[in-house]
């Protein structure tokens, strides 16, 4: 089966415009967005201009400030400090990667948690980490990273059940693999993660009845290392050699076997696109 998102980003999609207008009621001002893009990575850029475009769609008002390789590291956090003192933003986006000296400049330190929309800094990661529940994930008062939210939420909108399953998720980074690995521990699945290092994949997912794959190599994911009727969210997005995007999975032949295999592209990105956007309007209903 082919656990597809569209359906779902358009019904979380669906009430936003609605619920962006009665903010901004409040507010007496719209819905205010503050994003951060870096130039040299195009493919990165490009999408980010994408989901401001779809936010100003709802009625949210953007700026869109540019960096690259050549932007002074202090420069960088004044402009994160400023946008998170500034009362009249209520939501901050910094897309990834950025340049090598600001990645490592410790920035996320700078985003004011309840602006924090794709759950980067430390305060909103560490209250995530914090959590034992799923009861828990809903009370946060900060935000949870988009992706990683989206994954559960497209596993639920097609009855896939967490509770005791035996989960793999391929991909330690932060803003993905690991707080995706505690979200399914807080749904009572047994996760185990797998990374570059990992001995054996093989292995360590023969007993997965639930693959997360966000490595970024296509066709990693086969008939020969995954078990029949496996549940496979992928998360990746490749080129294959002939320019088509791509995930992790070798979809059809795992479709073959009796997987339930999310496509790419039309499985976790539109979903990640609407659960960031619904953070976008979540953080001016806050403050409204």
């Amino acid at each position: 089966m082919i656990l597809e998102g569209k359906t779902l980003a358009a019904a979380l999609r669906a009430p936003l415009a609605q619920r962006a207008e009665r903010a901004a009621q409040k507010l007496g001002r719209p819905i205010s967005l503050f994003a951060v893009g870096s130039t040299d990575d195009y493919g990165a850029y490009v999408y980010l201009k994408k989901e401001v475009q779809a936010a100003e769609k709802l009625g949210v008002h953007c700026q869109v400030h540019e960096i690259n390789n050549t932007t002074p590291v202090d420069a960088f956090l004044a402009l994160l400090q400023k946008a998170s003192q500034d009362q009249n933003i209520d939501a901050i986006l910094i897309p990834r990667p950025l340049p090598p000296a600001l990645a490592q400049s410790g920035f996320t330190r700078f985003i004011a948690p309840e602006k924090d929309i794709d759950g980067m800094s430390n305060v909103s990661a560490g209250n995530l980490f914090l959590c034992k529940t799923w009861q828990d994930i809903e009370a946060l008062p900060t935000f949870v990273p988009c992706t990683a939210m989206a994954v559960i939420r497209l596993l639920d909108a097609h009855h896939i059940e967490l509770s005791g399953r035996e989960a793999a998720v391929i991909g330690r980074s932060p803003t993905v693999g690991r707080p995706l690995a505690h979200l399914l521990t807080c749904r009572n699945a047994t996760v185990k993660i797998c990374h570059t290092c990992t001995r054996d994949l093989t292995v360590s997912l023969q007993n997965a009845d639930l693959i997360c794959a966000a490595a970024g190599h296509p066709q990693l994911l086969t008939p020969q290392n995954v078990q029949p009727g496996a549940t496979i969210i992928d998360i990746a997005t490749n080129l294959d050699a002939q320019g088509h995007l791509c995930g992790d999975a070798c979809t059809q032949l795992l479709l073959d076997k009796g997987c339930h295999v999310s496509p790419v592209p039309g499985g976790v990105g539109p979903v990640t696109l609407a659960c960031l956007l619904e953070n976008i309007i979540l953080s001016g209903e806050r403050k409204a």
